[in-house]
């Protein structure tokens, strides 16, 4: 199983172990992570899964497409590494993968 690490706004830290080909979306919601309220179930019709992905895993994950960019704006405080945990299927290659959840959702 891959190992996927959540911290949330304060720094708290939980790994869960993620079934391949569920979305990381999923894993939070199976593994109750606090910060991840996936409203929409994972359609992509709003950012209340949005995460902070780890610099060093950008380069692992596809890149995001321009319908995952424009609900990324309407985050709360997005950055370069936002994504929406919805689009980030569990992989092999993502074992230890590490998302940190917003202060908040939008």
């Amino acid at each position: 199983m891959t190992k996927i690490t959540f911290i949330n706004d304060t720094g708290t830290t939980k790994t869960v172990e993620a079934t391949n080909g569920l979305t990381v979306m999923e894993c939070a919601i199976q593994n109750n992570i606090s910060g991840i309220d996936a409203d929409c179930g994972g359609s992509m019709a709003c950012a209340t899964c949005h995460v902070y992905v780890e610099e060093k895993w950008l380069d692992k994950i596809l890149k995001a497409e321009d319908a995952e960019i424009d609900m990324i704006d309407m985050a709360y405080e997005p950055k370069k590494n936002s994504r929406l945990s919805c689009q980030i299927t569990v992989s092999d290659e993502l074992d230890g993968l590490t998302v940190t959840t917003p202060k908040k959702q939008s």
